[in-house]
């Protein structure tokens, strides 16, 4: 197989749409269990935030050296403002429809030892009215880039995903889809959709052998007309199904320290690889790759340039 190499994506362009997060992290030290209940006390020494969801694929777009558009709906509050702020920082261009009935969702994580203790989410679908806006803006930001990425967390801001794909085939544009739940026939007609093991599972049921798994995917392709299934199985790599036939990219061999945000930086590798001109399959072996640099790190992460060159070495 030949030896990759990442291409220059300085003028790929990619929009993403989806839902977005505030990830917060309250670091400390566990010394005792607590008096009142059987739980560990947690003296908080440190905080941080990151954006996650769709914000942390458009963070690792950037972080790559590509330019990232980010269309989402956030609360008109401090978390939706700590977000904007922080995506600033990371060279994101954010189109973020605000809504005043919809708290931004806020995942918040306690981290005690270096181990997550304890999450907790705050959430609350958002308006119809802001979400046909955001349709909208779909429509004029599509012409202007290369590829689409969807990130589908399941928190609403999904409603007119069918619309978004069908505006973005009009368009001539590819769409890739990170998927939520058991019903992908909202995401018929995309280009590629990257369910995990587990989601893949849900829909297409369980797979006695390989040849039994690509016959399932096979077959989901061929019922939501897509020209790619790309199934990430965690410490069996990735399976990449399209018309050229079945290809399977082994894991890299790594310390696997967190794999949340994992799928956020697989589907953001791919897709800025295709918008640089690389076709899937070795897209698909790089984002492999940045995979495997990512879950070395602790939370929502991004992979560096620099960082996916060296594994790539």
């Amino acid at each position: 197989m030949s030896k990759l190499t990442l291409p220059d994506c300085e003028n790929a362009r990619v929009l993403v749409v989806g839902d977005v997060m505030l990830d917060r992290y309250w670091f400390g030290d566990v010394t005792r269990i607590s008096p009142e209940a059987p739980v560990p006390v947690v003296h908080v020494q440190r905080t941080e935030e990151r954006p996650g969801g769709a914000a942390n694929v458009a963070r690792n777009i950037a972080s790559l050296g590509g330019k990232a558009t980010l269309l989402s709906v956030v609360g008109d509050d401090e978390a939706g403002r700590t977000l904007a702020t922080l995506l600033e920082k990371e060279h994101v261009t954010t189109m973020f429809h605000k809504d005043a009935q919809f708290p931004t969702t806020v995942k918040l994580r306690v981290i005690g030892r270096q181990q997550q203790l304890l999450r907790i989410d705050f959430e609350t679908p958002p308006s119809r009215e802001v979400l046909e806006d955001k349709l909208d803006d779909f429509e004029s930001l599509v012409d202007g880039v290369d590829v689409v990425i969807v990130s589908d967390y399941g928190k609403g801001g999904l409603t007119h995903v069918s619309k978004m794909i069908n505006a973005a085939k009009a368009h001539g544009k590819r769409i890739l889809v990170d998927p939520k739940g058991d019903d992908f026939a909202r995401y018929r007609g995309a280009t590629l959709l990257t369910p995990n093991r587990g989601e893949f599972r849900q829909v297409a049921g369980r797979w006695k052998d390989e040849a039994d798994l690509a016959k399932r995917a096979e077959l989901l392709r061929s019922e939501l007309d897509l020209d790619a299934l790309l199934v990430t199985r965690s410490e069996e790599g990735m399976s990449l199904f399209s018309n050229t036939g079945a290809m399977h990219e082994p894991t890299q061999a790594q310390e696997v320290y967190d794999v949340s945000g994992a799928g956020d930086t697989v589907i953001a590798t791919l897709g800025l690889m295709m918008a640089a001109g690389l076709n899937m399959q070795d897209a698909m072996r790089i984002a492999n790759r940045a995979a495997g640099v990512v879950v070395g790190k602790l939370g929502t992460a991004t992979v560096s340039r620099e960082e996916l060159i060296s594994s790539l070495n």
